[in-house]
C-alpha cells in the first residue's frame, strides 16, 4: 500500500472511531433522558444515534479490505467492497427509519406521561454535536474519495434533523401536558427524516453496483480532454463505469491512418495520460487505436 493509500485509510478509520465514541456517548445520553423524562421520541431518537455505530463499526472494518490492492482475482482492485458497505449503511438507515415508525405509530392512544427538561436539554445538544461531526465527516470523506464515508457523514446530520422536531414535539408538550402525543408525532417525523436520508444513500451506490456511467457533464468533459491530445481526429464509443468512487473510462480515437503503430501508441498514452490527471474522478483508462476514414 503506498503511502497516500496508507493515510487516506488512516483518515478514514479516525474518522469512523471518533464517529463510534460519539454515538455510543450520544445513543447513552438520549436513552437516559428519554426514559427519566418520558419522552418516546427521545428514546427513538437514541435508537437511531445507536443504529449510527453499526454503520461507524463497518465503515472501520470494511475500510481494510476495499483499500487492499489490484490481485489476480480482483484486477480492478477491491473498490466495491467500498459500495456494499455504502448500501449496508443506506440499509441500516432505513431499518432505523421503519422501526422508529412503527413504535410511534403503535403507541398511539396509549396513556403517556408529558417529558420534561432533561429529554430536551439532551436533544438540543445532540443536534449541535451531530452537526458538527457531519460537517467535519464530510470534510474527511470528501478529501479521502470515500463514498462511504460521506454516506455515513450524511448518517450523521439525519441524526441532527431528526433531533429537531424531536425538541419541538419535547417542548410542545412541556408547555401543554394535553399534547403529549405531539411527542409521539415528533417520533413519526423523525423516521420520516431517516428514512429519507437512507434512500439518498442507497439510490447512488446501487447504480455503481449495476455499472451506472458517469455524469453526462464528466463524459462531455472526458470526450473534449481526448479530442484536445495532437493527432486525435475523432472519438467516440466513449464508456464509463464506477468502481466505488473512482472511474474506470474506455474510450475509442481516430488519428490518421497512415500514422505508424509506434506513432498511434504515442497519441493513445497521452491521451490516457491526460484523462488519468485531468478527468473527474478517473483511475482507469483503456484507449483503443482506429484508423480515421473522415474527410476533415
Amino acid at each position: 500500500m503506498d503511502t497516500t493509500m496508507s493515510s487516506r485509510v488512516s483518515d478514514i478509520r479516525f474518522a469512523g472511531w471518533i464517529g463510534l465514541l460519539v454515538n455510543l456517548i450520544l445513543a447513552a445520553a438520549k436513552l437516559v433522558a428519554g426514559m427519566l423524562g418520558h419522552s418516546q421520541a427521545v428514546v427513538a431518537d437514541a435508537v437511531h444515534s445507536l443504529s449510527d455505530t453499526v454503520t461507524d463499526v463497518a465503515l472501520i472494518l470494511g475500510v481494510r479490505y476495499w483499500s487492499a490492492p489490484a490481485d489476480e482475482r480482483h484486477p480492478h482492485g477491491h473498490r466495491r467492497f467500498e459500495t456494499l458497505i455504502t448500501v449496508f449503511i443506506g440499509l441500516m438507515v432505513a431499518a432505523a427509519a421503519v422501526g422508529i415508525g412503527w413504535d410511534a405509530i403503535a403507541s398511539f392512544g396509549r396513556p403517556s406521561h408529558p417529558p420534561s427538561i432533561i429529554a430536551l436539554v439532551v436533544s438540543l445538544l445532540s443536534i449541535g454535536t451531530k452537526e458538527a461531526l457531519y460537517r467535519w465527516s464530510v470534510k474527511v470523506g470528501r478529501a479521502t474519495g470515500s463514498s462511504a464515508l460521506v454516506a455515513n457523514a450524511w448518517h450523521h446530520r439525519t441524526d441532527a434533523l431528526s433531533s429537531i422536531p424531536v425538541a419541538i414535539a419535547v417542548t410542545i408538550a412541556m408547555l401543554d401536558h394535553r399534547l403529549a402525543v405531539v411527542d409521539q408525532v415528533g417520533a413519526l417525523v423523525v423516521s420520516v427524516f431517516v428514512l429519507h436520508a437512507a434512500f439518498r444513500i442507497i439510490r447512488p451506490a446501487l447504480d455503481e453496483l449495476v455499472d451506472a456511467g458517469a455524469p453526462r457533464a464528466h463524459r462531455k468533459e472526458l470526450e473534449r480532454l481526448a479530442l484536445d491530445v495532437d493527432g486525435v481526429r475523432a472519438a467516440h464509443a466513449l464508456r464509463t463505469r464506477y468502481i466505488g468512487s473512482e472511474l474506470a473510462v474506455d474510450v475509442h480515437v481516430e488519428v490518421d491512418a497512415d500514422l505508424s503503430v509506434a506513432d498511434g501508441f504515442e497519441i493513445a498514452r497521452r491521451v490516457k495520460r491526460d484523462l488519468l490527471q485531468r478527468g473527474p474522478d478517473v483511475a482507469d483508462v483503456v484507449v483503443q487505436i482506429e484508423p480515421h476514414e473522415g474527410g476533415d
